[in-house]
Formats: structure tokens, sequence, C-alpha cells
């Protein structure tokens, strides 16, 4: 087994900190109800943190 040093985890956290990561992104689902047949449809979407409020907020 293959063993890490602590260093280099800091390190790695660092480096990611200052990209986009993928734990800057989310899951997101949207309820969409159909004004004609009162049905409901769902939109998922993977967005950036920073934006779910604009996804909500757009109709």
């Amino acid at each position: 087994m293959a063993k890490v040093s602590k260093n280099a985890k800091v390190a790695q956290r660092a480096a990611n900190a200052q990209n986009n990561t993928s734990r800057d992104f989310v899951k997101v689902v949207k309820s969409i109800k159909d004004p004609e047949t009162g049905k409901y449809t769902y939109k998922e979407l993977m967005i950036h943190k920073d934006k779910v409020k604009e996804f909500f907020a757009n109709k």
C-alpha cells in the first residue's frame, strides 16, 4: 500500500482551492409544472455552488 505524506495532501488541497474543482459543483433539481397537463417534470443540472440562487430564481 502506498502512503502519501500529510504535507503532500495539504499542498494538493491548496492547489485545488485555486482551481474550480468538483467540490465547487453541486447537483440541483428543479420541478417544473406543465400548465396544460398539470404534470411535473424535473430539470437536473450540475452547476457551480455560487450560481445556485440564480438557477432557482429564473423561471
